[in-house]
């Protein structure tokens, strides 16, 4: 792998999602609190995913959020009613179709 210090070209390509509302909003309040945009706080959150926890691969993965994002995390969660966690989302019936 390059050095992090190493500068490289990278193609980036206009993505269309759908996603939960209240998601997008606290993703949203978090780059803004990290300052930062969506797009970045997206590719780091994926980046970090790849990454598995030495001796749990296939069961845990890195976070890219530290002890204040997670404060920050809960705050906006509350803020924007966000009612659900990772296994209640598991829930969402959606009548729309994804293109």
């Amino acid at each position: 792998m390059p050095e992090p210090s190493e500068t490289r070209p990278v193609e980036r390509v206009q993505l269309g999602v759908r996603m939960e509302k209240t998601t997008v909003q606290v993703l949203k309040g978090l780059a803004e609190f990290k300052g930062t945009s969506l797009a970045a706080l997206l590719e780091n959150i994926v980046w970090h995913s790849f990454e598995p926890l030495p001796g749990q691969e296939g069961e845990w993965c890195a976070s890219p959020h530290g002890k204040r994002d997670l404060e920050v995390i809960a705050g906006l969660q509350k803020v924007y009613s966000m009612k659900f966690d990772v296994h209640g989302a598991r829930g969402f019936a959606d009548d729309s179709q994804d293109p």
